[in-house]
């Protein structure tokens, strides 16, 4: 029942280092670790002088559970000699400092977001919402598919959805989760699955590992 190839899906690239940039702002969660740290050896090859200039923000995961390699994924951000590098046990204080650098960030300022498309569609969010252009921003998808699911029907935003069908955390209708997204919510929309038929759901599978 899921709708597929509809164009609102993001489609995301992998990351490369923008030398051109002036300052350059890193968040990444869990497996995100390792395109940044590929764009960081990029920087050190082509333009050193950029990782002076460069700060990373990292959560080891969505649950902020830190496992050996999300540790020693910020030492190696610490060793690789760029200008700042903290871990946040929640994304939601990742983003809280995200704001707030970009509330005080310079023109010249190049984004690099790398984690689940759940954290890079919060992280977009924000950007959008301080006038980021698409051209200082790139992203690039890894880690699990689980998604940010809106309900269309009371608003409610249900997180971390694995399977094709949820029930909304706000109003608990059972909701189909389709492909469109919304980048305005950072969520994929949730239409409840049995208007129709109260009560009678198709199977519910695990779709979104």
């Amino acid at each position: 029942m899921l709708v597929t190839g509809i164009k609102s899906k993001p489609v995301y690239a992998p990351l490369q280092a923008d030398t051109r940039g002036r300052y350059h702002l890193m968040l990444g969660m869990g497996v995100g670790a390792a395109p940044l740290l590929r764009v960081i050896a990029e920087m050190r090859g082509a333009a050193a002088q950029s990782l002076k200039n460069t700060v990373v923000l990292f959560v080891p995961d969505a649950a902020g559970a830190a496992d050996a390699g999300a540790a020693a994924g910020l030492e190696q951000f610490r060793a690789a000699g760029v200008g700042g590098a903290q871990s946040y046990s929640t994304t939601a204080a990742l983003l809280t400092e995200f704001r707030n650098i970009l509330a005080s960030s310079l023109m010249g300022t190049r984004l690099y977001v790398a984690g689940p498309e759940s954290f890079i569609g919060l992280a977009m969010k924000i950007a959008l919402e301080f006038n980021l252009n698409k051209d200082e921003i790139r992203a690039e998808e890894c880690g699990t598919l689980a998604r940010r699911v809106y309900c269309i029907h009371c608003r409610a935003t249900t997180e971390n959805v694995r399977t094709n069908i949820v029930r909304c955390v706000g109003c608990e209708r059972w909701l189909l989760v389709r492909d469109h997204y919304s980048r305005r919510l950072a969520a994929y929309m949730g239409v409840m699955v049995d208007a129709e038929a109260p009560g009678e759901l198709p199977p519910i599978k695990e779709v979104f590992l």
